[in-house]
């Protein structure tokens, strides 16, 4: 199962058990995370796609540090003008451990399954 979240702006295939680097996100480290905008669910065969975005679906991380990417070098020249200026760039990202994919199916299954039938 995963889910494609939307976040910073862009979106990111989210799956339990794995981490993912994201734009940067406020917090430190261990603090939780909860992705509420949702776009897509899959389950094998079973999809949801959201309109925009799939009703009562969360993803929940656990943020585990924020770093810097590698370094990109921007080089502007101008031919014939003696013009030329060089400089690095690095992006900060937050690595995020996806824990647990929530979707209303599966909080109603989880309801249902703390209702005890009586034996007869």
């Amino acid at each position: 199962m995963y889910a494609i979240v939307e976040t910073g702006g862009k979106q990111y295939k989210l799956e339990e058990g794995r981490y993912v680097d994201i734009e940067l996100l406020e917090g430190s480290a261990d603090d939780k995370v909860t992705f509420d905008k949702v776009v897509m669910l899959v389950n094998g065969k079973k999809s949801k796609v959201g309109q925009p975005y799939v009703e009562k679906a969360t993803v929940e991380g656990v943020i585990l540090k924020h770093d810097r990417d590698k370094k990109v070098i921007v080089y502007k020249q101008r031919a014939k003008k003696g013009y030329r200026k060089k400089q690095g760039h690095r992006q900060g990202f937050t690595r995020v451990m996806i824990n647990k994919i929530k979707t209303s199916a599966s909080k109603a299954k989880s309801a249902a399954a703390d209702v005890e039938t009586p034996a007869e």
